[in-house]
């Protein structure tokens, strides 16, 4: 059984409280475990898992978009992947829980999206939470075919939290 600490900030909402994000951290907590169970051939074994959670708005990611990706602009996630290479495999590491790393999300340009997709705020969040992890977990898209890849893999651990997502392949 995948055990996950999950380290929500929500600073969005503390800075936006007119808008409702809708996404208990409890909700949060249960995607993320069920995530980490459908793609645990992609795991280093450990007894559990640590991943940040940061939602935040434009002006914030865009900061971030252009310090670590050279791009002034916003974006709708940054993933910050605690392992680039290898998992670590030592002795003292045993037992121990491995960090795998932020996820940044920001939710103003979530909104426009999910609106541009005709769904919900909740459905683009999870989306883009998905997305994140699976880049934490050295996943990437440098091509169309690996973004297809990707995709599909995000349908799939979307469907396993009752989130259907119709994409053209």
């Amino acid at each position: 059984m995948v055990q996950v600490e999950l380290n929500l900030q929500d600073i969005f909402s503390e800075s936006s409280p007119e808008v409702a994000v809708n996404v208990e951290a409890e909700t949060w907590e249960n995607w993320f475990y069920r995530w980490l169970e459908n793609l645990q051939s992609d795991l280093p074994p450990a007894p559990s898992y640590e991943i940040g959670l940061r939602l935040t708005d434009d002006a914030e990611i865009q900061s971030l978009n252009a310090q670590y990706r050279h791009q002034d602009k916003p974006t709708d996630v940054l993933a910050f992947a605690a392992l680039e290479t290898d998992f670590p495999d030592c002795a003292e590491m045993e037992g121990e829980p491995v960090y795998l790393g932020d996820i940044v999300i920001s939710v103003t340009t979530a909104q426009r999206q999910a609106q541009r997709q005709e769904h919900s705020l909740k459905t683009e969040l999870a989306w883009l939470a998905a997305h994140g992890l699976l880049h934490l977990l050295g996943w990437d898209h440098p091509d169309d075919e690996s973004l297809m890849q990707m995709l599909k893999q995000q349908v799939i651990i979307l469907e396993t939290v009752g989130i259907d997502i119709d994409i053209e392949y």
